[in-house]
């Protein structure tokens, strides 16, 4: 039976999000099927001219059977 396991971070944090999902991988024992994923636009904070921009959110799908 497929399952799913969703990640979420943000951009300035896809090592840590890499080293998560690598960990989750190799102690789960899931068998992938695929993976997908998404990368939401920036947006400045604040909405003002010149603002800073928050890190874009991340997010991936990891469709798996479990042995």
């Amino acid at each position: 039976m497929h399952q799913v396991k969703i990640f979420k971070s943000i951009e300035s944090e896809i090592p840590t999000l890499e080293e998560e999902m690598n960990q989750w991988l190799s102690e789960s024992g899931a068998q992938v099927i695929s993976i997908t994923g998404n990368i939401a636009a920036q947006s400045t904070n604040g909405g003002s001219l010149g603002g800073s921009f928050s890190g874009s959110d991340v997010i991936l799908f990891v469709l798996y059977d479990k042995s």
